[in-house]
């Protein structure tokens, strides 16, 4: 195997050719970012969040594949992936975990204390996230937080503390986290429920599609909150107003259940991650203009 071809596994791998994943790590950690800084981030700050996510994000792809290797043998959707095909072996997956969360830890040492002891329990989260799919009846709770751990990590890098505002930022990314990655359980739901892995849409069988539909509506009352603790005007929610339409769009996505509309649903995920972020940028443009 020549450079350009295990290069080209190891994007595969890290899932450098599907961005969704990088991008639904992206939008609340840059949601941290402008709430603690007030919408100034430190450029350097902005820089290291941004390459960190990317870093991440791929680490715990393989992690993940790593762990569900076996698993992944047996879906259609996952068969193909070089863990599951043979085309990478375990150990050198291994290693390139490694190197992609040393890389992104010292990406933090320019940053506060603070953000590098917080970057602990977020890998810790990262590795152990695919092993929760075997007992836990909501895995996709704890993806919740460990997608939103970019958050306290952005107010630690900003502000030196982690206020309480932070972790109700991190809940509604948890609750976010459920409704989007129920609604991608709902496309693996009959391969799943064959190789025994655990998720919220065989958790509540036929009233998964009340549950996305309540964890959209908590998500958004918990960023209502916010907006209203934090003072926040029109453009804010405004953002969270068109973020609701898209959630009603994605129920109308996967009401029928049908695997490919439900993976739809998923992806377009990433425009309500953007719209909130996109409202949170305009209403601090519009203060700073106000003033």
């Amino acid at each position: 195997m020549n450079l350009s071809q295990r290069l080209t596994l190891y994007e595969r791998l890290t899932r450098l050719d599907k961005p969704i994943g990088i991008l639904l790590l992206l939008w609340p950690t840059l949601w941290g970012l402008w709430v603690a800084s007030q919408g100034k981030p430190h450029v350097v700050v902005l820089v290291v969040f941004l390459l960190g996510t990317v870093l991440m994000r791929s680490a715990g792809c393989v992690v993940n594949d790593i762990a569900d290797r076996e698993f992944d043998r047996h879906v259609e959707r996952t068969r193909e992936r070089p863990l599951a095909a043979g085309a990478i072996g375990a150990k050198e997956a291994l290693w390139l975990a490694t190197f992609l969360f040393l890389l992104a830890f010292l990406l933090l040492l320019p940053l506060k204390h603070l953000t590098m002891l917080l970057a602990l329990p977020a890998v810790l989260l990262a590795i152990t996230y695919p092993y929760t799919k075997r007992f836990l009846a909501i895995p996709q709770a704890y993806l919740g937080v460990a997608f939103g751990f970019g958050i306290p990590m952005a107010f630690a890098a900003e502000t030196g503390t982690v206020p309480l505002i932070a972790w109700v930022l991190l809940l509604a990314n948890v609750f976010w986290a459920m409704a989007y990655d129920t609604e991608y359980a709902m496309v693996d739901r009959e391969d799943d429920l064959k190789i025994g892995i655990r998720t919220s849409a065989i958790t509540f069988g036929k009233h998964e599609i009340l549950f996305v539909v309540l964890c959209y509506a908590a998500m958004l009352a918990t960023l209502v909150l916010v907006g209203v603790v934090l003072d926040y005007g029109l453009f804010y929610f405004g953002g969270l107003l068109v973020a609701a339409q898209l959630a009603f769009y994605h129920y109308t996505l996967i009401k029928e259940r049908d695997r490919a509309a439900c993976f739809r649903a998923f992806l377009h995920n990433n425009w309500l991650g953007a719209v909130i972020f996109a409202g949170l940028v305009a209403d601090h443009l519009w203060r700073v203009n106000a003033l």
